[in-house]
């Protein structure tokens, strides 16, 4: 994985320290709406920090000495404004943040309310309550370590983005305008889509497997008739391929890739969201 080399400056870390913390809901003793406080105060970042819009993806949380590895897709992101975005695991975030000097304080955030599995949800919990109150940074090369108060740490490391073509997108969760739901229960990681350089696309619908042609332009892909085999499954399984086929359905579907994830729409404003591996 390309590791881009971060100056553990005052400045950098300060940018590191808006970064991390920008993906908390906040507990007791948050800075309050009004943003007063001392160091930089605004919550912005400059224009030419190494951080904005770079990804830094969640390796895991100790917390009373307990190591938790992250689930796939658990991220945090920066602008220059100091609004951050993310995914715990499952459910995504938005928050701004407060700094003073190496010391940062998480104003209160939001977060989705989708249905988890029970050991996406307990990490998402142990993610959450690490990201409030005051935390420290240390950053070396591209990786980065939260402490909280109470001793407990987060680590984070850079991720590049991925490209659309090549990359195996994992289907995460089904979207009806702008409400996302979980995956059926029992499909989860059982779908996925790859699109190649020459045009055509190819994966698996959570039963059967399925090709075709996929032709991108601008903001929209037009899929050609998909071939599928013909195996049937339990319910939950077809009820995601119907899910994805009707989105799959050979019309101009919009498409929008942040980074390493992907969002396929229909006309009808049905979709699907994915995400890429991490690295």
């Amino acid at each position: 994985m390309h590791r881009q080399r971060l100056a553990v400056s005052a400045l950098a870390l300060a940018a590191l320290v808006a970064l991390a913390a920008c993906g908390t809901v906040t507990g007791p003793g948050s800075a309050g709406s009004d943003g007063r406080g001392t160091g930089t105060g605004t919550g912005a970042v400059r224009d030419d920090s190494p951080l904005t819009g770079t990804r830094w993806g969640v390796e895991s949380v100790t917390v009373d000495g307990r190591r938790s590895a992250a689930p796939a897709g658990a991220h945090v992101e920066i602008d220059a404004n100091g609004r951050a975005s993310g995914n715990y695991g499952c459910n995504r975030f938005t928050a701004e943040v407060r700094l003073d000097g190496d010391t940062l304080t998480v104003e209160p955030g939001t977060t989705t309310e989708m249905g988890c599995e029970q050991d996406i949800r307990q990490f998402e919990t142990l993610l959450s309550r690490a990201f409030s109150g005051k935390l420290t940074a240390v950053a070396t090369d591209s990786d980065l370590t939260l402490t909280t108060v109470n001793g407990d740490t987060i680590t984070l490391t850079a991720r590049p983005p991925a490209p659309l073509t090549g990359t195996r997108w994992r289907i995460t969760s089904l979207v009806s305008g702008p409400t996302s739901s979980s995956l059926p229960a029992g499909t989860e990681n059982k779908a996925h889509i790859t699109f190649g350089e020459d045009g055509t696309v190819h994966g698996t619908l959570g039963c059967n497997s399925f090709r075709g042609a996929a032709d991108v332009s601008g903001s929209t892909i037009a899929f050609g008739p998909l071939v599928t085999t013909r195996k049937m499954c339990p319910d939950p399984e077809m009820r995601l391929e119907r899910a994805l086929l009707a989105v799959l359905d050979g019309k101009r579907t919009a498409y929008r890739q942040v980074h390493r994830t992907l969002t396929l729409t229909a006309q009808d404003g049905e979709g699907i969201a994915a995400s890429a591996p991490e690295e």
